[in-house]
Formats: C-alpha cells, structure tokens, sequence
C-alpha cells in the first residue's frame, strides 16, 4: 500500500473511516468524503493532513465522482485505487418505496458507484489500479424491511462481476467486492435505538444473528478491505466475497425465533 492514493467515499465515520486509517496506516494517502464536515475534519485530523484530502458532496450530485477524481489529481498526482464505500441505509419494503424513493437509493448506492469507476478509470488503467466495492449480504435477498436497499446492492454486485471481467482484460484494472454482515458503526448504533432498542443493544445480541456473542467490527472490515487494495491480491478480479460469521446459504435455521422477534 506504501504511496498508494485511494478515493474512499463515505469515509467520514464507519466502515469508511475504518478503511481509510488502515490504508494510511499501511502507507497509502486517501482522499476523504461524506456529508459530514465536522467528522471529515476530525478524520484528517486523526490521519494528518499530509496523508488526506476532503471532500463534502452528495455522491450523487451531477459532477461529484469527478470532482473526487480531480481533487485526488491535484492533490496526489496519481489515483491508484477507489474504494465505493458511500450508501444510503433506508428502511421500506414494497408498500413503502415508490419510484422516487427508490431511484433516490439507485442513485446513491449503485448508479454513483458506477460513475465514479468510470471517472477514475483513465488514471485506474495508467497505474494498473483496482476498485473495491462496498456491498452488503443483504444482495443476495436481503430483509424484508430493506428492499430498496438490498435491490441497489444486488445491482452493484452484478456491476461488479461484468467490469470486473471486461475492465480487467481491457484496461488493467481490478474490481471486487465484499459484503459485510452485521457491523457496529456509529449509524447503525443510531439506528437500532431509533427502532427503539436499549442504549447498549450491542451488548446483548442473540447467538442466531453473533455466534461469535458480537458483531463485525468496522476495523475487521478494513482488514479484509486492505488485501483486495494491495498488490498481494495479485491478478484477483470481478469477486465478491461476503464477511460475516455465519453463513446465508445452507444456515440451520434457528429452533427457537422469539429472540428474532425481540432484536429486531
């Protein structure tokens, strides 16, 4: 990773924030973006201004991917690496999403991410570089309450796959992708109290959903993050590969599904 230079989005807080001190703990310098201004600055605060760049924008916004592109041109000189980490987490389900809303999620999750890539590639393909995406299990089906969201990430999933075949032999550039289970970030935590859960909910979580007795840690998923990022991934293209500490296919279900209903 030593002097690589990544686009992270959605890097203010979370996983995002998590994937951007490991890189630059691993050598890289990154450009930072979110919504959030006041902890984008505290991240390249933390990180140290030498090693970051910020950017507030919707990546949605016309223009914004290649915004990013250019900061990271100006900045840095060179772009070896995107990592689309930025997404809306809405609730809905088919009586609740009409086409405003979901196009709004489209927009956000899958159809940006897809901007961006094709902003970086000219300076992807001069240095070899690679993407990451961020998805999430909940491409595979998703929850019954997250039905924009888990179509947006199957979408990106697919988006994955075919430019990671085509861009690979073309330009020489890598695409991949992980999908994260359960993460403790801060929005999540948010979340699940405005669903009306205790203060600390984390801390008690049915072994149907943590096995482990918790779930993933943002800096867990960094980790794994870092690899397809580095060069020791090698050749490795257009693969998706979840991360969570049970498996979604072939899983015994539960015996007893009180406690289902209860950590939902």
């Amino acid at each position: 990773m030593q002097n690589k230079v990544i686009i992270i989005t959605g890097s203010t807080t979370g996983i995002g924030k998590a994937i951007a001190l490991r890189c630059v703990a691993e050598g890289a310098r990154v450009v930072i973006h979110g919504l959030e201004e006041g902890w984008g600055k505290a991240v390249v605060d933390e990180i140290g201004k030498d090693n970051a760049r910020l950017h507030i924008e919707d990546i949605s916004n016309e223009g914004a991917p290649g915004r990013l592109v250019n900061l990271a041109i100006q900045s840095f000189g060179k772009l070896d690496a995107v990592v689309n980490n930025a997404a809306m987490v809405s609730s809905s389900n088919i009586h609740t999403t009409d086409r405003a809303f979901i196009q709004r999620i489209l927009n956000v999750n899958t159809i940006a991410p897809f901007e961006l890539i094709k902003a970086a590639l000219p300076y992807l393909t001069q240095q070899h570089g690679c993407v990451l995406n961020i998805g999430s299990v909940n491409a595979w089906s998703g929850e019954p309450n997250l039905f924009a969201y888990s179509v947006s990430k199957g979408a990106l999933m697919t988006m994955t796959r075919n430019l990671g075949d085509t861009l690979h032999r073309e330009n020489g550039v890598r695409i991949n992708q992980i999908n994260p289970g359960w993460v403790l970030t801060e929005t999540e935590m948010q979340r699940k109290k405005e669903h009306g859960l205790a203060e600390n909910w984390y801390e008690d979580i049915p072994s149907v959903y943590a096995p482990a007795g918790r779930i993933l840690r943002p800096s867990e998923i960094a980790a794994a993050a870092v690899y397809w990022l580095a060069d020791e991934s090698g050749p490795i293209s257009g693969q998706v590969v979840d991360l969570e500490q049970h498996p979604f296919i072939g899983r015994n279900p539960p015996k007893d599904t009180s406690t289902i209903k209860a950590s939902k």
